[in-house]
């Protein structure tokens, strides 16, 4: 890993913060990012596709980034950026259609190295009966060493981060923000718990806010990261439907927790069930499923 070349990427996405794929013609052209500083706002403009007052403000903007001590204030905030090329950053990542060009990273990065992962979400406004569900869900997953990943939100995301960790189980929370503006704040505590104790990834740089379009794109990171997907309670139209979606597009094992007839949050799981998402009520089942395509695949 060039040493050089990441502090340039680095400095770069604090001031452009977009996925791998947004950067491809650019480091196609220089492969180093050594040719940046002289590159003209037309070059710019062309490489990355946008437009001409964007590229001359970005060209300011990253000289001026150049002279940051990013890595000093990554350090004394215990954040750890990993660009694409880090021996850390997640291989499922490059599954997606686009990956993060970084990841910032706070907690126990030996989570990462653990294949067996399931997301856990839901929806914002979740019931007890997520909380119901997550009792009989998580204990087996736990037992049998999967990490629980989920978002942070409040609602479901929540219960299955804290629950995880009331069963002294391992989580990963990706959140929709930079470090330094954690979000929701009624979760902070529980954000605490899991920068210091587990792990917490964001692709957006440390003075990002939470932005609504920043949730879409922290989902796909949910997915990429997980073997499959267990839904509890959702609207149809949600961002808990988004992160399936994500998930479909890459091949990933849906679980949906069925619910009350009657509840509009159990239309979402319905929905799923309907088209082709594996039922299930306990973590048995969801171990079950992989154990069959383990005995398939020998």
């Amino acid at each position: 890993m060039n040493k050089e070349f990441t502090e340039r990427l680095l400095a770069l996405h604090y001031v452009y913060p977009k996925s791998l794929n947004k950067l491809l013609p650019l480091l196609a052209d220089d492969p180093d990012l050594s040719a940046l500083e002289q590159k003209s706002p037309n070059e710019l403009m062309s490489l990355l596709n946008i437009k001409l007052e964007q590229a001359i403000k970005l060209k300011a903007s990253y000289r001026q980034s150049l002279t940051y001590p990013l890595r000093e204030a990554y350090d004394k905030y215990k954040i750890l950026p990993m660009s694409y090329q880090h021996p850390f950053y997640p291989e499922s990542l490059f599954e997606l259609i686009d990956p993060p060009a970084v990841i910032y990273a706070k907690g126990d990065l030996t989570l990462l190295a653990n294949p067996q992962k399931i997301a856990i979400i839901g929806s914002r406004k979740a019931t007890s009966y997520s909380q119901k569900a997550l009792h009989t869900i998580i204990p087996p997953l736990v037992e049998n060493n999967f990490i629980i990943v989920s978002g942070l939100a409040r609602g479901a995301d929540a219960m299955a981060h804290q629950k995880t960790i009331d069963l002294g189980g391992r989580t990963i929370a990706v959140t929709g923000s930079g470090f330094l503006h954690p979000y929701p704040k009624e979760n902070n505590a529980l954000n605490d718990i899991i920068e210091e104790k587990q792990l917490v990834l964001t692709e957006y740089p440390p003075y990002m806010k939470p932005l609504k379009w920043n949730f879409p794109m922290r989902n796909r990171i949910i997915s990429g990261l997980s073997k499959g997907i267990v839904v509890t309670e959702a609207l149809v139209k949600s961002g808990t439907l988004s992160t399936i979606e994500h998930a479909l597009d890459h091949g990933k094992d849906i679980f949906a927790v069925p619910g009350d007839i009657g509840s509009l949050l159990s239309e979402g799981p319905h929905k799923l069930i309907l088209e082709g998402a594996k039922p299930v009520w306990n973590g048995w089942q969801v171990l079950e499923e992989y154990q069959q395509m383990t005995a398939e695949k020998q």
